[in-house]
């Protein structure tokens, strides 16, 4: 069996999670994702939801509790490790695939209590260590690291696949833009919301609360439900459409989030560039429209995304006068390239088959 290992703290990185582990089951392999905030104590994971909500209030407080992070897994009791080591022992885990670097202190004290060492994947979302790997520390010499993006070596080694479907073709898209902020609707988007819908841009929004949604036309915008919280089931985000008039209907994807079903028929994603949001434009096609970074690792994914040519800067397209020929380009540059990426799925189905 694969265990999947995801953190709540970003949908980022959950969310990647979920798709790992169920286009893994669709290909015949045994897998199931834990997340490490169901080892917390509710007042830890109180903490974290209010976070969310300031963190998306102000961007600038966001990037303060980026660099003031603490490891959570410190506060995991030793009760609760030898239930879950004992559970890894009982399904049979062999391989774990770490997708945060919070979790690697519990792998190895895991590993202590049942005299069972797994092998064990590190998988990285960013082109460059992210905050949680950061702070784990020198890496055990055992493991193996995967990377779906390298700032260094500019290129994508491998990819995780969030549908079977191939991407739409360019003349069949809405001629939308997709427009978020992340799982935590984090960064200026709002901002930059307005300056292309005045540039005469439909848009998509994924807003992040009630009062971020107004009327305005040729706008539309959608939610994650807040009251849902990654730790609460292993679902994909329920997500819906809302007008700030009617109660919202959320809808639980079956085959991916909700989200990415708008990001395949957009023209881009305009998003600060996370490790979630690069997953679904190589998946999609579709190219990213950079805005504001959140921490050096988001910084250096937008270098990689303009480097292969799958992104753009807002500032390089606004000087471009924002040209839709230029979004065409990137998005044909994607189409060109996205066979050539191996899936990082068949890697593991394959192991795991021999």
């Amino acid at each position: 069996m694969i265990g999947v290992l995801t953190s709540g703290v970003a949908l980022g990185v959950h969310v990647p999670g979920l798709l790992l582990a169920q286009r893994l089951r669709e290909r015949g392999a045994d897998s199931e994702v834990f997340v490490l905030e169901r080892l917390l104590p509710e007042s830890k994971r109180a903490t974290t939801a209010k976070a969310k909500f300031a963190f998306h209030r102000n961007f600038r407080v966001a990037l303060a509790g980026q660099r003031l992070a603490v490891d959570p897994s410190a506060a995991v009791t030793e009760p609760a490790l030898e239930e879950l080591a004992e559970q890894w022992r009982a399904r049979g885990v062999q391989r774990l695939v770490v997708l945060s670097g919070f979790w690697l202190p519990l792998v190895e004290r895991c590993a202590i209590l049942s005299g069972h060492r797994p092998e064990v994947d590190i998988c990285h979302l960013d082109s460059v260590l992210s905050p949680s790997f950061r702070a784990a520390g020198p890496l055990p010499p055992h493991v193996r690291q995967v990377l779906l993006a390298d700032w260094l070596h500019t290129t994508v080694p491998c990819t995780l696949p969030v549908s079977a479907r191939p991407p739409v073709r360019w003349s069949d898209r809405d001629r939308r833009l997709l427009v978020h902020g992340g799982g935590w609707g984090m960064g200026t988007y709002r901002q930059r919301a307005d300056e292309l819908h005045d540039n005469g841009f439909e848009l998509d929004i994924v807003a992040y609360e009630a009062c971020d949604v107004s009327a305005r036309a040729g706008v539309r915008y959608f939610m994650i439900d807040p009251s849902w919280h990654p730790w609460i089931d292993d679902g994909y985000p329920p997500f819906a459409r809302v007008d700030g008039l009617r109660d919202p209907h959320y809808v639980r994807g079956a085959e991916c989030h909700g989200s990415f079903e708008l990001a395949r028929t957009a023209l881009a994603m305009v998003s600060k560039p996370g490790g979630g949001t690069m997953l679904d434009s190589v998946s999609s096609a579709t190219p990213l429209v950079l805005l504001e970074p959140f921490g050096e690792h988001e910084a250096r994914n937008a270098e990689l995304w303009e480097r292969l040519g799958f992104g753009i800067s807002l500032q390089r397209w606004r000087e471009a006068n924002f040209a839709v020929e230029v979004l065409q380009e990137l998005h044909e540059t994607l189409v060109r390239e996205k066979p050539r990426i191996p899936d990082y799925v068949d890697m593991l189905t394959e192991e795991t088959c021999q």
